[in-house]
Parts: C-alpha cells; structure tokens; sequence
C-alpha cells in the first residue's frame, strides 16, 4: 500500500524540526549566467550542506521521529550516495546505529564519506534494484528499520524545507527545475509550491540515460528502465509509487543527455563558483537544452549536491 502524501502542516513541522539542526542554505543570482540564458536565474545551493546534498533534510526528519525503539534497534538504508550520506549522518547525530548497502562501482567518495559518519558500509548488487532486496532481506534477518528511498512521507516532508526556504525568499518565481532521481526532490517541491506559490511551476528534469521516473509519470504506471548515465544521483532504474503520485502536479518533465549535464556543470563551475555533481547540474543543464522555454522568466534552480567523484572532476576540468 503507497503511503499517505505529507500535508503542507507536515513540511512546516519538518521545516521547524530540520532548522534546528541544519542552518539555511544559501541562494544566489549570476549576472554571467542571467545575461547567457536570457533568464533571472536564482541557484540554490543544497552543495553546501554538512553531507554536500539536499537529502540530509529528509534524514533528519525522518530520524528524528523514529520512535525509540526502532531508533535502537538501528536503521539500514540503500543507495548510490547522497541518500546514504544523509541517514549515515542524521543516524550520527541522533545516536542511532546505520547499516548501508550501496550496488557494485560506488562513489568512492560517497562510500568514504559515508563511512566516516560512522556508518558500516556494505556493497551488494549490480543494480539498485538488486540492492534494494539485498536490503530488504537484511533488514528483516536483522531486525533493523528499513528506510526506503523515496516511499516515506517524513523524508519528502523533510525535503520540502528546502522549497520553503526558495519561496519564502523568492515567492516571485516563475519556476522551479528540479533534478529526479528516486523523485522525493520534485515531489517537495510540487506540495510545496502548489500551497504556498501557486503560480510558480515546477518542472521536473532526469537524464535520458536513466529515464525510469520520466517515462512513469508519462505513462502514468510504475515503469523500469535500464540505466546508463554517468550521474549517479540520478540513475535510478525504477519509479516510486508515493513520489509518482504527488508528481502528477508537475508543469513538466524533461529528459538531458549526460553530455548536456556536463557542459552545466562547467558553466556552474566558471560562471557561478559552484562545484556540483551531475544531478546537481541537471536543471541547469535543462534551460540550456530549452533555453527559449525559459527566456525572460525567474527561475529558481536547485543544485541538490557537489558531491562529485575523483573520475566525475576529472572530466569536468578535462
């Protein structure tokens, strides 16, 4: 059974609880990049966050509220990274034990990352799929709670905080570009703006390489894809049933090439000071791609981490 969407009461009770631990991130406007795409761009910079990426906030909600019991037990979670980072280090900061399960050929720089929040790492699978079950499995031999990735209201309540934080500082905009993976992002940010800035759209963007999350909310069904994208934050082979249904409120959703991605994450890189990961560069990557689309409006972009990999800079800076 899909669980229950969070109400907007349920983002404003995890904005309160998330602000206690984590500070605002900040938003900025780019003259070079405005004048380049004919567009009032307004980044929001989730790379700055303790983990490097906006899912913390969902794991801080979501750990925070776990009832004692569970939270001794300990949880398990599964992921390519940033989902892994962010239960690694709320599990830290409210003393619960952490198992994640990432799929063959990590992030070496995630895993690193993961394992010096004291989370004990273990790889399994050749898909996210494969180590989602690997998980499963686990959590039930060993009595630990499973976090999901994207099916759980507290971790897209958490979430939405972020959009709170844009809208509230810019509740002018015309449109928010929001990358997808596992969906809990565009999710938030549907729920959010729909409440509190109706008039601002959102738009959903995924690399075509992983196209899973598109194709479902254009066929309406839960659909698999295989993944070839270089951006592990967006290579997620399988939709979600929670993040699918609230996402039905989206303006649009459009598909990138990882060659697209890459040549926003240099413009962030030389124009905006901004190191990001490919998914964090999706949405940018996105008004390129549609640059008429978007010319002359305001456009709040999310650049959801910098968590990139030795291989990932390489090619940038290449």
């Amino acid at each position: 059974m899909t669980p229950t969407p969070p109400s907007i009461t349920a983002v404003l009770d995890a904005a309160r609880l998330v602000a206690a631990h984590l500070p605002q991130t900040p938003m900025w406007s780019y003259p070079v990049l405005n004048e380049r795409l004919g567009a009032e761009i307004h980044v929001k910079h989730e790379n700055v966050q303790p983990t490097g990426a906006f899912k913390v906030r969902g794991g801080v909600n979501l750990l925070a509220r776990l009832p004692r019991s569970r939270r001794e037990r300990g949880v398990l979670a599964y992921s390519t990274g940033n989902h892994a980072q962010s239960i690694a280090y709320a599990a830290r900061l409210f003393g619960v034990p952490c198992t994640i399960v990432m799929p063959e050929n990590p992030n070496e720089a995630k895993v690193a990352a993961v394992r010096a929040l004291g989370a004990t790492v273990e790889i399994k699978g050749a898909t996210m799929v494969e180590a989602g079950e690997h998980a499963a499995a686990l959590a039930e031999e060993r009595g630990l709670h499973l976090v999901g990735v994207a099916d759980d209201p507290d971790l897209i309540a958490g979430v939405g905080s972020l959009y709170l934080e844009m809208l509230t500082r810019r509740p002018d905009l015309d449109v928010i570009v929001v990358p997808v993976g596992a969906g809990t992002g565009a999710s938030a940010a549907c729920l959010v703006a729909s409440a509190v800035a109706p008039r601002c759209r959102v738009v959903a963007v995924q690399s075509a390489g992983a196209p899973a999350a598109h194709d479902s909310w254009r066929e309406g069904r839960l659909v698999r894809r295989p993944v070839r994208t270089a951006a592990d934050g967006l290579a997620t082979g399988s939709a979600f049933a929670l993040p699918q249904g609230i996402m039905r409120g989206l303006d649009d959703f459009v598909l990138v090439s990882d060659d697209d991605i890459r040549a926003a994450q240099w413009l962030l890189l030389s124009e905006a000071h901004t190191l990001a990961e490919m998914a964090g560069a999706a949405p940018l990557a996105a008004l390129i791609a549609r640059e008429d689309a978007f010319a002359g409006l305001k456009v709040g972009l999310v650049c959801t981490g910098g968590n990139a990999g030795p291989a990932e800079l390489r090619r940038v800076l290449g």
